[in-house]
């Protein structure tokens, strides 16, 4: 099935831009799709409670008012992130706006469930939901997504463990429907290595926070600048689930990285008052390596397009090389 026709020609990127937890902002969402790759944004962060309607009624008066004047080159659709855990006690509400609005596609997450993917399907909405292993991405599709996000080793905040050598094939073998894959992923060699590896889209978190339209501190920007591989660290302690996390910032908030707690209850922040791991703990993926500076976001997206497109003549090169 690959990539849907209503997706493909709108895209100048195979790239869906990962719904980030407050750092997905109206302005980045739509910088995200005027450059031509699907921008995202969790539901949650359209607050207070009760203004997502508002939030995608000018997301979609600004897309509308780009496209008109550039014909030649219309904006790629938006994404409504949509956590399915009985923790969220918005979903029901967020989910009718969702319908409401007809979102385009929908990013399902922390559990699957039948009834909310018949409710964008019944509009004609496009569900993918976020797997981190064969056997959730079978219960998915089971239950009617079309298409699923791979969450490999070194993604940003919450990921899995397996390697996306091992991921994306296995889930290949049997499912033939659009497959996005994250982890470490933030450049355009890395983008064609998704694809290459069975993918149709890559999905893309760590580089869009270090965009000036990114909802994040300035110092969380730096962090991601400054920072590589090494700078992270994979643990379940801030949230109860596996996440990858700035060693940073977990510095900065008093603890050390190396030696932290075994549990929640064991936290002891230094510099005096209570912290929100949500707000004080950031989250990157492993990848940050290739990120330089702080950029628009559609500068963002010419430099990957820029090194997809060198990327493929150079595997197109060495291919007629060895023929």
């Amino acid at each position: 099935m690959g990539i849907p026709a209503n997706l493909n020609n709108r895209l100048r990127l195979p790239v869906i831009a990962a719904p980030m937890f407050i750092v997905s902002s109206l302005a980045l969402v739509k910088a995200q799709c005027k450059a031509g790759v699907v921008g995202s944004f969790p539901a949650l962060n359209a607050r207070p409670n009760g203004s997502l309607g508002q939030w995608l009624s000018e997301i979609r008066d600004d897309l509308a008012a780009y496209d008109a004047e550039n014909p030649d080159r219309r904006s790629a659709p938006f994404a409504v992130n949509l956590i399915v855990h009985k923790s969220n006690d918005r979903v029901e509400a967020d989910l009718a706006t969702c319908v409401e609005h007809r979102v385009p596609i929908v990013i399902t997450s922390m559990g699957v469930r039948r009834d909310v993917i018949d409710a964008v399907r019944s509009y004609g909405g496009l569900v993918f939901h976020d797997v981190v292993n064969v056997r959730f991405a079978r219960k998915a599709v089971e239950y009617g997504a079309h298409g699923l996000i791979a969450v490999a080793a070194g993604a940003g905040g919450h990921a899995g463990a397996l390697s996306p050598f091992a991921l994306v094939p296995e889930i290949r073998s049997w499912f033939d429907g659009p497959l996005a894959l994250s982890g470490s992923i933030a450049s355009g060699r890395g983008i064609l290595a998704a694809q290459a590896l069975g993918a149709d889209f890559a999905y893309v978190g760590s580089a869009f926070i270090a965009t000036e339209e990114a909802n994040a501190p300035a110092a969380y920007k730096q962090m991601i600048i400054d920072g590589s591989s090494d700078d992270i660290i994979y643990t379940p302690l801030f949230s109860g689930v596996h996440a990858n996390y700035l060693k940073p910032s977990i510095r900065a908030a008093g603890l050390d990285p190396d030696n932290l707690p075994e549990r929640q209850d064991e936290i002891s922040y230094g510099g005096g008052g209570p912290k929100k791991a949500w707000k004080d703990i950031w989250g990157a993926g492993q990848g940050i390596g290739a990120i330089a500076n702080v950029a628009g976001a559609g500068v963002v997206v010419d430099r990957m397009a820029n090194e997809y497109r060198l990327a493929r003549q150079a595997l197109a090169a060495s291919e007629a090389r060895t023929a």
